[in-house]
C-alpha cells in the first residue's frame, strides 16, 4: 500500500494552519507571552510553505521549491526566536533569517540545483542547526519542570530526524529521492512532530504562566528578593537538602542602621533606594545557593548552607560591600550601614522560626555594640550579663511621673 504524497502535503497544510491559528488565538488572549506570537507566525508560515509545494507546480516551476524552502527555513528561525523570547533573551533577526538567505544563495549554484541529494543535504543541515539552537535556548532554564525537559528533547529529536536524509541519500542511486520509499514515512514523522511540538508549546506556556504567578506571590516587588512566604519555603528546601548530608545551616538577620533617620531626613524615595541598593549588594555578595529575602521594612533574612565560620565570611562580605555602596545613594551622602546577626544550628533539628528569633537577638547585640558589625551566638551570651548588671541601677532610679496617668491595678 502506497501513501499519496500530495495528500500528505494537503493534510500537513491544514493541520499546520489550524495549529497556527490556535496558537495565534492564545497569543491574542495573553499578549505578554511573546513566544506564542513567534510560534504562531512560524506555524502559519510553515503552512504557506507546504501550500506552495502543493498548489504551484506549474505557475513557478523553477522557483517554487526555492521560495517554499526559504519560507520553511524562516519558519525555523521564528521557532528559535520564540524559544529565545520565552526565556527573556533578545531576538537576533539576522540569525533568524540566515537560513532562508543561505538557501536562496546556494540555490544559484548549478551543482546544487541539478542534484536533489545535494539540496536535501543542505536543507537538512539548516533545519537541524535551528533545531539544536532551539534546544539550547530551552535548556537555559535552571529550574526545569518536566515540560522544559521535554521541550529540550523534542527539538534535539527534530534535528536528528532532519539529519537522517544525509545518511539516507547514500543508500539510493541517482537523484530519485522524491520517489524513494522513505519519503512518505519522513513526511509522516514531520507531521507528528508538528502536532507534538504545538502541544508541547501550549503546556510550556501554561506552566510558565503559573510559575510567573507563583513567583510574584513569593517575591517582594520593591527589591525582587523573596518575601516572607517565599523565604520560608526556600529555607525549608535548603534545610531539607542539608539534612540529607548532615550539615549545619546558618540563619542571618540584617537591619539597616538608622533607617528611620534616613527616611525622615531624605524622604521615603531615598529610603526605598537604600533598600534596593542593599538587596542588590547582598545578592551579589552571597553564593548562588544562599537564600535571602525581605521580611518587611528594613529587615532582611538569609539562610546559608554551612556553619558559623562560613556565615561570618559571607556576613562580613555583605557588611563591607554595603558600607562602600551606602556612602552615597541617589545623590545623597547617607553613609548607610547594616547590622547583622547570625545563628548556626544542625539541620536535623533546625526550625526556621526559632532560628530567626535567635538571629534577631544576635542582631540586637550588634546594635548594642555600635552597629555596622556581624554578631553571633557568642555575642548574645556576652551581652546578657551586662544587661543583668544594668537591672539594679534601674531599680534605684526615681519613677517617671506622668500627670493624670492611671495606676495599674495589682494582680
Amino acid at each position: 500500500m502506497s501513501i499519496d504524497i500530495p495528500t500528505l502535503f494537503l493534510v500537513s497544510t491544514f493541520v499546520t494552519s489550524l495549529l497556527g491559528i490556535f496558537l495565534l488565538v492564545l497569543w491574542l488572549q495573553d499578549r505578554s507571552a511573546r513566544a506564542l506570537g513567534y510560534w504562531a507566525a512560524a506555524y502559519l508560515l510553515g503552512a504557506v510553505a507546504v501550500a506552495l509545494w502543493l498548489v504551484m507546480p506549474k505557475q513557478l516551476p523553477e522557483h517554487r521549491f526555492d521560495i517554499a524552502s526559504a519560507l520553511l527555513f524562516l519558519c525555523c528561525g521564528l521557532i528559535w526566536s520564540g524559544a529565545r523570547t520565552f526565556h527573556g533573551q533578545t531576538i537576533i533577526p539576522i540569525a533568524a533569517s540566515a537560513g532562508a538567505f543561505i538557501w536562496l544563495m546556494v540555490s544559484q549554484i548549478p551543482e546544487i540545483v541539478e542534484s536533489d541529494s545535494a539540496r536535501v543535504i543542505v536543507a537538512s543541515i539548516i533545519i537541524a542547526t535551528y533545531a539544536v539552537l532551539t534546544a539550547g535556548e530551552l535548556q537555559r532554564e535552571r529550574r526545569k519542570p518536566k515540560s522544559n525537559i521535554r521541550a529540550f528533547v523534542i527539538p534535539v529529536l527534530h534535528g536528528v530526524i532532519f539529519l537522517s536524509p544525509i545518511l539516507t541519500t547514500s543508500l539510493f542511486v541517482g537523484d530519485s529521492l522524491a520517489h524513494a520509499g522513505w519519503f512518505p514515512l519522513f513526511t509522516l514523522l514531520m507531521l507528528l512532530y508538528v502536532v507534538g511540538t504545538a502541544f508541547m508549546v501550549m503546556v510550556m506556556t501554561k506552566e510558565h504562566t503559573v510559575q510567573l504567578h507563583k513567583t510574584a506571590a513569593m517575591t517582594d516587588p520593591m527589591t525582587g528578593l523573596f518575601n516572607r512566604r517565599g523565604f520560608s519555603e526556600a529555607a525549608e528546601t535548603l534545610i531539607a537538602a542539608q539534612r540529607k548530608s548532615s550539615q549545619p545551616v546558618t540563619v542571618m538577620m540584617f537591619d539597616l542602621d538608622h533607617f528611620k533617620s534616613i527616611n525622615d531626613r531624605f524622604g521615603h524615595d531615598v529610603g526605598d533606594d537604600a533598600l534596593k541598593v542593599f538587596a542588590e549588594t547582598a545578592s551579589s555578595s552571597m553564593r548562588t545557593n544562599d537564600v535571602i529575602g525581605r521580611l518587611g521594612g528594613e529587615e532582611f533574612a538569609a539562610i546559608l548552607a554551612g556553619g558559623g565560620e562560613t556565615a561570618l565570611i559571607v556576613g562580613e562580605r555583605v557588611r563591607a560591600a554595603f558600607q562602600a555602596r551606602g556612602i552615597e545613594i541617589s545623590g545623597h551622602i547617607l553613609n548607610a550601614t547594616v547590622s547583622i546577626g547570625a545563628i548556626e544550628a544542625p539541620a536535623e533539628n533546625a526550625d526556621v522560626s526559632a532560628m530567626l528569633t535567635r538571629a534577631d537577638e544576635a542582631l540586637y547585640a550588634a546594635k548594642k555594640l555600635g552597629r555596622n558589625r556581624v554578631c553571633t551566638e557568642k555575642d548574645i551570651v556576652e551581652q546578657a550579663p551586662q544587661a543583668r548588671k544594668l537591672l539594679p541601677i534601674a531599680l534605684f532610679r526615681p519613677a517617671l511621673k506622668i500627670p493624670n496617668a492611671p495606676i495599674p491595678a495589682m494582680p
